[in-house]
């Protein structure tokens, strides 16, 4: 139709008509590919603001991907949601779908169930997880920049084509003030509607052809996606358990952890990944567990060396030739009789009797020679803290206070009190359990110390009987008077001092020695990788 002659409205809106359907309802697209509440969202921006690793690694990313934020509040909401939901991709920005197919192949990768036990309703821990996926989430969208630019220009041509059907229906509007009484455009206004439909319909087969494309470089990247997906759930979920044994080692509990704010749970992630004894976590955590299977085996009077016959009712302790009586269908009734009289013959036996209620004090030797290395390259050091550390444990559950004393010369001693009447905190148990003084042994000073401790328990609340565990790898002279002292304060409160001799010289260890002759109960520990040596020690304190 000639261009120049005037045109019926009616005529030029039934043409254009699908052009003002599109502008007139365009279709919500999302940059998000998981579905998340307003709480989720305001979890994920604040874990972000409080973050520096996380707006790091979005600048690092913004290199390769213009929508990098946008991927890394996918993968923290796949992991922080207890049951995430991924938007259809029909509801997505074409430049997002790539967010759809990662998230998608990451929560159906194999070791996604793993990681979200950990993460899921955990900000920190969910935001560690996206932090632990970042070289995979480099390499994947290095793999994935072919389809990140088809998308790209099928978003932006899919905008173009928006633009043009709004400027058909601008058009049209104006074709509508310029019409006659019956209903006629003029040519000029006839021409720039028509004009706007071409624009339209062209900008339309375009985005056709550009969401076609990337159709084809997103099944292209899909295998790639996949690998890397499964890479990073992987590595994110071995991180993440990881810091959570290291937590557990420590004796820093889950609930403990979630009412922590971000920064100090940060902090004391990091403190525990590079403090002086984290190579040893999973020794600590050794003997916290196995001091608390001996508590769970513990009874009030254990069975311990047989040192006769008695006589009683104990049918668990009847010795076998009173058992045989029963065997004999007339002796039954004297046996019967016996035991109604408490006259049974029992094997007697001297058992391990938990009687400590005072405070227990563990004397930690922190000279330079406890900087040696044993078996499996574990440090005198290191077995020693892990065992304290499992005292504090023992102390705690008994409701009873710990005292840590680290010592090395006489001039050198540093006290870390822990009263059992409240928490513990984590960062004072790690300051007791990182402290090193070096230089020589002295017994003196430390045993003094912790006898004083005891002393002052007794006079306030009049508990006695404390423990005291002496960790050493030496032996020092004590004077004549001291002794005396020691003795005479040792038998006034009623405490009991155990020795740990770690990788000691026999002669420290020896008959008539200063520790074999101050301690009621010496053990020696040659094997620094058995933490069971020590087993019977949380039995009785």
């Amino acid at each position: 139709m000639d261009e120049g002659r005037p045109e019926r409205l009616d005529t030029l809106t039934g043409e254009a008509g699908r052009w003002l359907a599109l502008s007139a309802a365009p279709a919500e697209r999302h940059t998000t590919a998981v579905v998340a509440g307003p709480y989720d969202r305001i979890a994920w921006r604040d874990v972000y603001a409080r973050s520096a690793a996380l707006r790091e690694l979005a600048a690092r990313l913004l290199t390769r991907h213009a929508h990098a934020p946008d991927l890394l509040a996918d993968v923290f909401l796949a992991s922080y949601q207890a049951t995430p939901r991924l938007r259809d991709r029909a509801e997505l920005a074409p430049s997002h779908l790539v967010h759809h197919q990662v998230v998608s192949a990451l929560t159906r990768s194999p070791d996604f169930a793993s990681l979200h036990r950990e993460t899921a309703g955990d900000a920190y821990a969910a935001a560690m997880a996206v932090l632990a996926q970042a070289t995979a989430l480099r390499e994947l969208l290095d793999r994935c920049r072919d389809a990140t630019d088809r998308t790209g220009r099928a978003d932006r041509a899919r905008q173009e084509a928006a633009t043009a059907a709004s400027a058909v229906s601008e058009a049209l509007w104006q074709a509508a003030e310029e019409a006659g009484d019956g209903g006629t455009v003029p040519a000029p206004a006839a021409a720039a509607v028509r004009r706007a439909a071409e624009a339209a319909r062209e900008a339309e087969e375009t985005a056709r052809r550009e969401d076609g494309a990337a159709a084809q470089a997103m099944a292209a990247a899909v295998p790639g996606i996949r690998s890397a997906a499964r890479t990073a759930a992987a590595t994110a979920a071995e991180a993440v358990r990881q810091e959570a044994a290291l937590m557990r080692a420590w004796g820093v509990g889950a609930g403990e952890t979630e009412r922590m704010p971000f920064d100090e749970r940060a902090r004391l992630a990091e403190r525990l990944r590079s403090g002086r004894l984290a190579r040893w976590a999973e020794l600590i955590g050794r003997f916290r567990r196995m001091a608390a299977g001996e508590r769970a085996r513990k009874v009030e009077n254990a069975t311990g060396e047989l040192v006769g016959v008695t006589l009683g009712d104990d049918l668990s302790r009847v010795i076998p030739s009173e058992l045989a009586v029963l065997g004999v269908p007339e002796l039954r009734a004297v046996f019967a009789a016996r035991y109604a009289a408490g006259e049974l013959m029992l094997y007697d036996s001297r058992g391990e009797q938990a009687t400590g209620r005072g405070a227990v004090i563990a004397c930690v030797d922190t000279s330079h020679s406890m900087y040696a290395e044993g078996p499996g390259g574990i440090t005198r050091e290191a077995w020693s803290k892990a065992c304290a550390l499992a005292l504090l444990d023992q102390a705690r559950e008994a409701g009873r206070d710990f005292v840590g004393i680290l010592f090395s010369g006489s001039d050198k001693l540093r006290v870390f009190r822990f009263p059992g009447d409240r928490p513990a905190p984590v960062t004072d148990v790690l300051d007791f359990a990182e402290t090193f003084l070096g230089g020589g042994t002295d017994f003196q000073r430390p045993l003094g110390t912790a006898a004083k401790i005891l002393e002052e328990e007794f006079d306030s609340t009049s508990r006695a009987r404390g423990d005291i565990v002496l960790i050493t790898d030496d032996a020092c002279e004590v004077s004549e008077n001291w002794t005396r002292l020691w003795n005479e304060i040792k038998r006034r409160l009623d405490f009991r001092l155990f020795g740990v001799a770690v990788a000691a010289p026999d002669t420290a260890t020896a008959s008539g020695s200063v520790l074999e002759s101050l301690c009621d109960n010496l053990r020696t520990v040659d094997d620094l990788t058995d933490v069971h040596t020590t087993a019977d020690l949380f039995r009785v304190i």
